[in-house]
């Protein structure tokens, strides 16, 4: 006969242990299993081409160029004209297929979808990503941003009004031919305590939230959607000019992420992503007040190296 201790104890090692099965399966699942043995999807099936937004640095660019090696013809979408040159011109190099270029600013408001629209007129396009988006200089108190009006409003419309602009121009043949993929890249900033970063961590929640009731509404068309949350990549915009384990090149995460779209509709596409949110999900489950202050603790510290660099210049 068990003591009553002891049978409170089984109670809570057996939903202590339930807890751990739901979270640990899936994630074994997603990262490894699914990717492992689920036929990889065919991404030139879905159509010709594969749009890219924020198409020449860092994750659009590795996005870009790991399609184009699957013999998807690319539209490369961004800002700046001669970036935008240069990679068609290393992309057509080095996968040997169609480039085209369009110029836009997501910054500029609602007006440039309709330009976009007319230039990606007549493209059967497959593959959409969205990828560009922009984030605070570094962190910084929401009352203390320099020229937070502006830099506010860019954020929405770069992370928020391009991903819906983008889907409402590209969805609808997707849905006439019932087959597309749309990868929207959110940010682990959206799954945890992000202090300092508030409006760039809630555009990415945004993101979240869209692509999982998106999927919802077109699963039945055949249309996969899904959200990609990295963390830490070596790119201009994360200012990490060395690769590392838990901030990998921008070829290795997509590398990492391509492999689990048709797997999962939410993933950090990076599995050593995906252990910072679980490490912060469970320190959550301990104590949220604690695991805030330590994250809080680290922004501040970011905030301070990036000041003091200011200064010197």
């Amino acid at each position: 006969m068990f003591t009553a201790l002891e049978k409170t104890g089984l109670i809570c090692l057996s939903i202590l242990s339930y807890k751990l099965a739901r979270t640990l399966v899936p994630w074994i699942y997603c990262n490894f299993l699914g990717p492992m043995l689920k036929p990889k999807i065919k991404f030139k099936s879905m159509g010709k081409w594969a749009v890219v937004t924020g198409a020449t640095d860092g994750v659009g660019k590795a996005y870009a160029l790991a399609l184009a090696k699957e013999g998807m013809d690319i539209v490369l979408i961004s800002r700046t004209m001669e970036k935008l040159e240069n990679v068609a011109k290393e992309i057509e190099t080095v996968a040997n297929v169609q480039t085209k270029v369009i110029q836009a600013d997501f910054t500029g408001g609602p007006e440039i979808f309709d330009s976009i629209e007319k230039q990606l007129l007549g493209l059967e396009v497959g593959v959409l990503v969205n990828n560009v988006g922009m984030s605070y200089p570094y962190p910084e108190y929401f009352l203390n941003v320099n020229d937070g009006g502006k830099l506010f409003t860019d954020i929405v419309h770069c992370n928020v009004h391009s991903v819906t602009g983008m889907c409402r121009i590209v969805m609808p043949a997707m849905v006439e031919r019932k087959k597309g993929v749309v990868i929207n890249i959110s940010s682990t900033a959206a799954l945890i305590p992000s202090p300092m970063l508030a409006v760039y961590a809630a555009s990415k929640a945004f993101i979240e939230k869209f692509s999982t009731d998106l999927s919802s509404e077109y699963a039945s068309q055949n249309i996969v959607i899904q959200s990609v949350a990295p963390g830490y990549v070596a790119t201009n915009m994360s200012k990490i000019k060395k690769s590392a384990w838990m901030a990998p090149s921008p070829a290795t995460f997509v590398d990492s992420a391509l492999k689990t779209v048709g797997v999962t509709s939410h993933t950090t596409g990076y599995y050593p992503h995906s252990l910072l949110v679980a490490t912060v999900d469970i320190l959550k489950s301990i104590c949220t007040p604690m695991t805030v202050k330590i994250i809080m603790g680290q922004m501040r510290n970011i905030r301070s190296r990036a000041l003091k660099r200011v200064a010197v210049k």
